[in-house]
């Protein structure tokens, strides 16, 4: 497993990627060509992928999607260290956090 900040990222094996998964939507680069998997909601900074890829965006808003990587690739951001990722597919999960009475998503 990858982790950045609050950005898991599972290794999912491709006969073990959820039925239905590729028919999800898509999401698109931003302007400057990459894919951004969570956008800092304080600092703007994002976690992002700098390859070839694509993000299959979950409808659960605790888990973000499944990234195929047709290419070993970097996962950068402004305040972390890249990580190399090898190609595959994988689980992007969201770190939460529990408050009294609720779970939520950790504010970057």
């Amino acid at each position: 497993m990858y982790r950045q900040g609050d950005i898991l990222l599972l290794p999912v094996d491709e006969h073990a990627v959820p039925a239905g998964v590729t028919g999800l939507p898509a999401k698109p680069r931003d302007n400057r060509g990459r894919i951004v998997l969570a956008l800092g909601e304080v600092t703007g900074h994002a976690h992002a992928v700098v390859g070839s890829g694509t993000l299959f965006l979950d409808p659960e808003p605790t888990v973000i999607g499944h990234l195929k990587l047709d290419a070993p690739t970097r996962l950068v951001h402004e305040e972390h260290d890249a990580i190399s990722l090898p190609k595959g597919w994988y689980r992007v999960v969201r770190q939460r956090e529990y408050v009294p009475g609720a779970v939520r998503i950790v504010a970057d």
